[in-house]
């Protein structure tokens, strides 16, 4: 009988993937994205010859040979249209750069992104939000990501431009261009030494790269502002009784090191700071398609017990 069931179950999470692989190859028809923009989101996500780039729904491919043949960029593509792949493929051959970037047909869902310093996508909004958790989930802090016209909801960019398109191919012949960076999780309680055996405290919660939290200094309420994250590094400044004390710092595990300027004028100084209690970042309540899938199998009847 579980034999029977474990072969129904394979059967249904079979149907399922096939379901929602199908409706993913007709969430975003092919538009070509057009070369001004291809070469403002390169510049926006600072691309280098350093950088790993995965292009999510590759198409011709123009994104990642640019890259490739100005920069020396290595990385992927992923489409679901096979006959686009196979042109990628080719352009890239031509262009004598296939050493440094492949395409292949694969559903964006299934692609393995740790590997990537930069992800690139011209998705529509719902793709996006479908996507969010993956990124946060495979991505390490400091990984940037350039979308093109569609963004992730709730989630601000750290950066947004707007040119001019004239040959776009709908709407208003202009594109906006925005690039997140994947946020180190820096919540939770931060304490550190100063003169004496006093401390000060700081408590973070973090939607996203937005902190926000209080603080004590030497036993006393301290105004915590300025509080911004990008990848692994955090800002904020802390005004108090003794004026305004501005800190920089960059994460490693549950340390922050990094420098104090105790008052305006002054040198900056070393700076170290300890997790005493691990938050969790907020990314909202979206969830990813994968786990989604994963859910409905979980909640099958058909499932071994």
């Amino acid at each position: 009988m579980n034999a029977l069931r474990h072969c129904a179950c394979s059967i249904v999470l079979a149907l399922l993937c096939w379901h929602v692989a199908a409706a993913r190859a007709s969430d975003v028809p092919y538009v070509p994205t057009p070369m001004n923009v291809v070469d403002a989101m390169l510049a926006l996500g600072g691309v280098g010859p350093g950088d790993y780039l995965i292009d999510l729904g590759s198409g011709d491919g123009r994104i990642s040979i640019r890259a490739a043949t100005r920069f020396g960029t290595r990385g992927m593509g992923v489409d679901l249209e096979a006959h686009l792949v196979n042109s990628a493929n080719d352009d890239a051959k031509k262009q004598g750069i296939a050493d440094k970037v492949t395409f292949a047909v694969r559903n964006l869902f299934d692609t393995d992104l740790g590997r990537a310093t930069v992800i690139t996508a011209y998705l529509f909004h719902s793709v996006n939000l479908r996507l969010r958790p993956l990124l946060f989930e495979q991505l390490k802090p400091g990984t940037r990501i350039v979308t093109h016209d569609f963004d992730f909801g709730d989630w601000p960019p750290d950066q947004k431009l707007t040119i001019d398109v004239p040959d776009k191919a709908y709407g208003p012949p202009r594109s906006d261009i925005m690039l997140w960076v994947i946020p180190a999780n820096f919540a939770g309680t931060w304490q550190w030494p100063v003169a004496g055996s006093a401390t000060h405290e700081l408590r973070l919660e973090q939607k996203f790269q937005m902190p926000v939290g209080a603080a004590m200094a030497q036993g006393r309420p301290s105004r915590l502002g300025e509080a911004r994250i990008k990848g692994d590094t955090v800002s904020f400044t802390l005004t108090g009784e003794a004026g305004v004390q501005r800190y920089s710092g960059r994460i490693s595990g549950n340390v922050i090191s990094g420098t104090v300027v105790l008052r305006d004028g002054d040198p900056p100084l070393p700076w170290r700071a300890e997790r005493i209690k691990t938050g969790k970042i907020n990314i909202g309540n979206m969830s990813g398609s994968i786990n989604a899938l994963r859910q409905v199998a979980a909640s099958s009847p058909l499932k071994e017990r």
